[in-house]
């Protein structure tokens, strides 16, 4: 059992925001098509939230669009959300909110509650940072050493030049 857990602590994010259900998000996820990148944002109502202290922690995000409910379900330790971003906390007494699916319009508000979204927001994974920054340092490092080998090899190849014009120089002159 602890070898499993352990296990599950390899996949876990450091730092994740706290979200809670009620919450107003905009969560921030990477999509692929063919070969490109992109990220795509989500924003919509947290109506649940599953297994908070898990790897497998989960949250369900509802909005609508084009006058259509559309749900979507986010692993929160997922290398593919990018950044959630908590932009209203509203008052609720529940985790799931599946009564919301059936509401429209002014019935579908909630009471909003006052928060500091900036320490909310400023979740920072240091384990994360450092090992960004070592990577940078090592893509430098290797930018720079491309860049002397490069150096180098022009320098060869002027001196090469340099050899081939003096010969022609002299074959000129004894010609």
């Amino acid at each position: 059992m602890e070898i499993i857990k352990e296990l599950e602590k390899t996949f876990k994010k450091g730092a994740v925001v706290d979200v809670q259900s009620g919450d107003t998000v905009k969560v921030h996820q990477k999509i692929k098509e063919g070969t490109k990148e992109r990220v795509q944002i989500f924003q919509g109502l947290v109506i649940r939230t599953d297994r908070k202290g898990s790897h497998t922690s989960r949250i369900t995000v509802r909005r609508i669009a084009s006058g259509v409910g559309v749900e979507k379900s986010f692993l929160l330790h997922s290398p593919l959300v990018l950044k959630i971003e908590v932009t209203k906390r509203s008052k609720v007494r529940r985790n799931n909110l599946s009564y919301m699916r059936k509401l429209s319009g002014k019935s579908a508000r909630l009471t909003g509650v006052d928060f500091d979204k900036q320490t909310v927001n400023d979740v920072r994974d240091l384990e994360a940072e450092k090992m960004e920054a070592e990577a940078k340092a090592a893509a430098a490092a290797e930018a720079e050493a491309k860049a002397a080998e490069k150096a180098a090899e022009e320098a060869e190849l002027a001196k090469k030049q340099a050899a081939v014009e003096a010969a022609h120089e002299a074959a000129e002159k004894q010609a």
